[in-house]
């Protein structure tokens, strides 16, 4: 609300730092400014009384006390709470809490008046001054610096301040007493917000794209595609039951990269998905409703205004970052930054000067060197430190292990070793060891994309210090193809199942390292994934040469989304198998945006210039889903979320763990197998039986003998709405159970082909 009030003050020509002060309740409880034991200097004082009812506002009534040889004037206005105004120090700059109250402090070397303003939210809408504090040059000025100690109790203020001189454009000045000015130094009101630090296996992760989140016209947010659009739509996300969001590259980048016709479509093509960095320490400024104004800042504070109002939520916030290369390209490319600073020392260069591409994208940030690896850690620091992320997803994290060109063994571990070739892999990454010690850094979310484009792949072996987990693209590889019935995958399946330890248990990680997903912003959605077998990017412009070939997809028999009933509905069942095999599988879950409702991208798998319906959040599809897959999703997220089995800190083992086919405690591990079932003892739930059947025919399956107890069904993918997900809300929840009693009480349940069930064991009584 402040800054929406502060924006609308500055367009009728009142200008205030949004958010800049948000002075709440008593001063000293500010948690959005460091605490100093500030010397207020009391030799002399004001009482100023604050009222937020600007339309019974008083003259102010001053009277002249002597104090020890010292003048205190005194401001009374009748029914207000009383603020007490005292000289201040000049340092710090800005507005800073101390015990009992705030000091401030600004900079005007050529100003010959000043007055702090001081602002209710009620008066700031109507354009008001609530008070105005006339600072003495005498008493409330050192050097060139203004500077006043405000002593009281109130709520909610904003502040700003008046200057006076020279109105004199041909000298550098353009003062003007009737403006109300920003303090450049005000800061961002957190209000109390704290890191959440969530632990890592407790998480349930959201891929999302900032603009394409709210741009559609759908979402009827009123600021579309924007932070603070998404910040209308943050209660989707906690309906969903997700915890933590990983925003797709929101750094400053240059979104004309790929600028041209697009003759296919009739529009430009731009860079959507941000992957082209031009400035690391700015967010995008076209994400904010402010855009430029205030040169920036105003979106520097909408940013953190989305991350504040993310941890209200509960949620975690997470930054891509892309530090395996940036927008100037090649040799060829702009010059914008780097190229044109020192470019042999941020860039893997060839001896004649050649770009090393091993991004695939025109050039190699050459992160191990000395100087560069401390631009990404200042980097990495600020984006914690000032915008409170929580921790950061990694681009083609791989680069960030190679070594550096014009190598300096000596210069980097302090003792000369063997030359090493520009761009080999590293086993102890400088780059790598510094953030994963630096005090800051080392406590925060971690996440390798462990691969390049150069052919490095480090899925299950990127040097990780105990702390960084991986984009498991194995997972998502593995469970594509045992969900389609390819033969020879069950072991594999079982492996993801239980959080990869073949890749992970070996290097002392967890389960929790594993960052489990099926689809990504790059490839097809889960609707593509069950809908077509082979890609559709002409819309790209480039004769659908782009995109990966090899997507292990699987149309259910007919391609396309125009087909018959039957391959819908099998569609419909994949959806959900793929659904409940990501949160059952230890490890944590990812979901793309736009999943939950199942977006489809017309079997478009690298819509990277597309700003435009195929790349948005559709919220009427969304709508048309809620008591269908959208409603199943939501369910199955917070089911995960209730059980403690689920989220393991460590692998789980044969004592809560049991393996089952057809029979309890016989599982086929065979080259032909498509049927894999476990059990699981959970403190919270007692215990769960989860079972898969990938094959394309129908099973009855034997469940465990458990003496004194039955199992209840909870999930099954064959099922039709909402019997799919029979949750305790559902009004005929006990007879749809009873349907199936026969079959229940001998201990069997059967399944259809490509299917999944979840059972939950209760007391028989």
């Amino acid at each position: 609300m402040e800054l929406a009030a502060a924006a609308a003050a500055a367009s009728r020509g009142l200008y205030v730092a949004p958010g800049a002060i948000a002075l709440r309740g008593k001063w000293g409880r500010l948690g959005a400014y460091p605490r100093k034991d500030c010397d207020r200097t009391e030799k002399s004082g004001t009482a100023v009384a604050i009222s937020g009812d600007s339309s019974r506002r008083m003259e102010s009534l001053v009277s002249n006390v002597s104090r020890g040889g010292v003048e205190m004037a005194l401001v009374e206005r009748r029914g207000s709470v009383v603020v007490k105004v005292l000289p201040g120090r000049p340092a710090p700059l800005g507005a800073t809490a101390c015990e009992g109250g705030v000091n401030f402090a600004i900079y005007s070397g050529s100003a010959t008046a000043a007055a702090l303003c001081l602002f209710t939210l009620a008066d700031l809408k109507a354009n008001n001054v609530t008070e105005l504090i006339p600072l003495d040059p005498v008493v409330n000025k050192t050097g060139n610096t203004w500077h006043v100690f405000l002593q009281g109790e109130f709520q909610d203020m904003l502040y700003g301040y008046k200057f006076d001189g020279k109105f004199s454009p041909e000298e550098g000045h353009y003062f003007d007493y009737s403006r109300v000015v920003l303090d450049p130094y005000a800061k961002f009101d957190w209000e109390g917000d704290l890191p959440l630090r969530y632990p890592q296996k407790d998480l349930v992760i959201y891929e999302m794209h900032v603009r394409g989140f709210t741009n559609h016209d759908s979402s009827k947010t009123d600021c579309p595609g924007t932070y603070a659009g998404a910040i209308e739509k943050l209660d989707h996300l906690t309906e969903l039951g997700v915890n933590c969001i990983e925003l797709m590259p929101c750094q400053e980048f240059n979104e004309l990269e790929y600028f041209s016709d697009n003759s296919v479509l009739g529009e430009n093509k731009l860079n959507f998905w941000g992957y082209s960095t031009i400035n690391y320490f700015s967010p995008m400024i076209r994400y904010s409703s402010t855009g430029i104004s205030n040169c920036g800042r105003d979106a520097i504070n909408e940013f953190k205004m989305f991350v504040r109002e993310a941890h209200k939520r509960g949620i975690e916030v997470l930054l891509d970052v892309v530090f395996n290369h940036t927008a100037e390209g090649n040799e060829n490319g702009p010059i914008l930054s780097f190229r044109g600073i020192d470019s042999n020392t941020y860039y893997m260069l060839a001896p004649k000067g050649e770009f090393y591409n091993y991004s695939g994208c025109g050039n190699t940030f050459n992160c191990n060197h000395p100087v560069v690896r401390q631009f990404i850690v200042d980097c990495l620091r600020y984006w914690v430190i000032e915008m409170h992320v929580d921790g950061f997803r990694f681009d083609l994290a791989s680069i960030m292990t190679r070594s550096s060109s014009l190598w300096d063994p000596i210069n980097v571990y302090g003792n000369s070793i063997d030359l090493i070739t520009t761009g080999s892999p590293l086993g102890n990454p400088p780059l790598i060891d510094m953030i994963s010690n630096d005090p800051v850094l080392n406590g925060v979310k971690l996440i390798a994309e462990a691969w390049d484009a150069g052919g490095l792949y480090q899925v299950g072996s990127f040097p990780h210090w105990g702390i960084w987990s991986e984009w498991n693209g194995q997972y998502r590889d593995i469970v594509r193809q045992f969900m389609k019935g390819t033969d020879g995958f069950s072991g594999a399946f079982a492996q993801c199942l239980c959080g990869s330890p073949n890749l992970y248990q070996e290097g002392g990680r967890k389960p929790w390292h594993s960052i489990n997903f099926v689809c990504a912003h790059d490839g097809f959605t889960l609707a593509d994934l069950v809908t077509y077998n082979n890609k559709y990017n002409l819309s790209n412009g480039e004769d659908n040469r782009d995109g990966e070939n090899h997507n292990l997809s699987w149309n259910c028999g007919e391609e396309g989304e125009f087909a018959s009933i039957t391959v819908r509905r099998l569609r419909r069942r994949q959806m959900r198998n793929f659904f409940v095999c990501l949160l059952v599988s230890q490890g944590v879950p990812m979901i793309f945006m736009g999943d939950e409702y199942g977006h489809t991208k017309g079997g478009n798998n690298n819509t990277y210039c597309h700003d435009n319906y195929i790349n948005y959040f559709r919220w009427d599809k969304k709508e048309e889903a809620a008591s269908d897959f959208y409603r199943f999703c939501r369910l199955m997220t917070n089911f995960r979320r209730e059980c403690e089995s689920l989220g393991l800190d460590n692998f789980p083992t044969a004592e809560r763990l049991q393996w089952h086919g057809h029979q309890p405690r016989m599982p086929d591990w065979s080259e032909t197998s498509r049927f894999i079932a476990f059990s699981m003892t959970d403190k919270v739930k007692g215990e769960i039986y989860v079972a898969f059947n990938a094959n394309h025919q129908p099973v009855i399956v034997t469940l465990p003998e458990r003496p004194g107890y039955r199992w209840d069904p909870l999930v099954d993918t064959s099922k039709a709405v909402p019997y799919d997900f029979l949750s305790n809300d559902l009004p005929d929840r006990a007879s749809a159970i009873q349907q199936c009693a026969h079959f229940l009480n001998s201990n069997l349940y059967p399944m259809l082909s490509y299917s999944s069930v979840i059972l939950i064991l209760r007391p028989d009584v």
